[in-house]
């Protein structure tokens, strides 16, 4: 666990200004490009370290059970871009106008969902008016199913860290089950809560702490 422990204590580090842009895919606010960078970049790459910290062999079985559940059974190969490409516009489509912005990070998509959409304040039940918002998800994830699905929870930075630890789990688990539920196969799903640690704006400011509580959904290809 040594590369995912360091890579949370960078991650602490980088607490950013509450700068926000138009989205023009979702016509809702986003955090600027700066802080994509800094922030949702480096939680991508929080997920791939938390990742390859698993056992390399059941990480093997699982990859091999999900292609073989997959339409085709062969792994992407060299067409992962496009693959991607293709996903990543399906899912901006399906998302445009939902408060769900979708960001790239090379060959993985990030899909963010802020908090005041999906969860009431302290509560790890998802909105019922979120419900069709998700089924738009579910209904590219099956589309395109030879892609890792890591499900991750975050918070502010009020209350206690247990409290938001475990908070950011809950919600994050509760997403996972909704999409199994709705046809993701449970071996495409990984679970993940992070709390308070990986801010993308400043806990200063209401506007930051409404940025910082949110779910992502991270897209990763199988490539074998």
């Amino acid at each position: 666990m040594k590369l995912f422990n360091v890579a949370i204590s960078l991650i602490t580090c980088l607490t950013l200004s509450a700068c926000t842009t138009f989205d023009p895919y979702t016509g809702e606010k986003e955090v600027s490009n700066t802080a994509k960078g800094a922030g949702i970049g480096a939680g991508v790459a929080v997920v791939a370290a938390y990742l390859a910290n698993k056992n390399v062999d059941d990480v093997s079985k699982r990859n091999q059970r999900i292609l073989k559940a997959a339409a085709g059974g062969a792994a992407i190969g060299g067409g992962i871009g496009y693959y991607m490409d293709t996903q990543e516009a399906k899912l901006r489509k399906q998302l445009r106008g939902s408060g769900v912005s979708v960001v790239r990070e090379g060959d993985n998509i990030n899909l963010i969902m802020p908090g005041n959409i999906t969860f009431s304040s302290g509560n790890s039940n998802i909105e019922q008016s979120f419900l069709p918002i998700l089924d738009s998800v579910v209904l590219v994830l099956k589309e395109f199913d030879k892609t890792l699905v890591v499900v991750s929870g975050h918070t502010d930075s009020s209350g206690s860290t247990a409290l938001n630890q475990n908070l950011s789990v809950s919600r994050a688990q509760s997403v996972s089950n909704y999409l199994n539920s709705a046809g993701v196969i449970t071996d495409r799903l990984e679970v993940i809560g992070f709390g308070e640690t990986q801010p993308v704006a400043s806990n200063d400011t209401a506007a930051g702490k409404e940025l910082n509580r949110r779910v992502e959904i991270t897209l990763l290809p199988i490539t074998q």
